[in-house]
């Protein structure tokens, strides 16, 4: 059985990535680091709600960032976080197969 702490930090984990403004952050970030200047007007909402986010994904442990004078640089901790929301992906577009084929019998 796994022990409850290790399922309490899994849970933590995916709530973290688990809001589509945090989930665009990742998808922006998977080709490389990025100054947090070029990602706040790509995410179009309020510069403190971006710094938040990025703060609680790097909090989690899921971005790292580095400053260089007064811009401050995120990228991904690890690139497997990518194979983990290819896996949510293929079941999401299962499952809406699967109900476009009940609607179909339904209708």
């Amino acid at each position: 059985m796994i022990e409850s702490n290790l399922i309490e930090l899994e849970s933590s984990y995916l709530k973290a990535i688990a809001q589509p403004t945090r989930l665009k952050i990742l998808y922006f970030l998977k080709d490389g680091e990025k100054c947090q200047c070029k990602i706040i007007p790509r995410m179009k909402e309020d510069q403190s709600n971006i710094s938040r986010h990025l703060t609680h994904m790097k909090d989690m442990g899921i971005l790292d960032s580095h400053r260089e004078g007064v811009s401050v640089y995120y990228k991904i901790r690890d690139k497997r976080v990518f194979s983990l929301l290819a896996l949510v992906d293929q079941m999401v577009k299962a499952e809406i197969r699967e109900r476009a084929k009940r609607a179909k019998v339904l209708a």
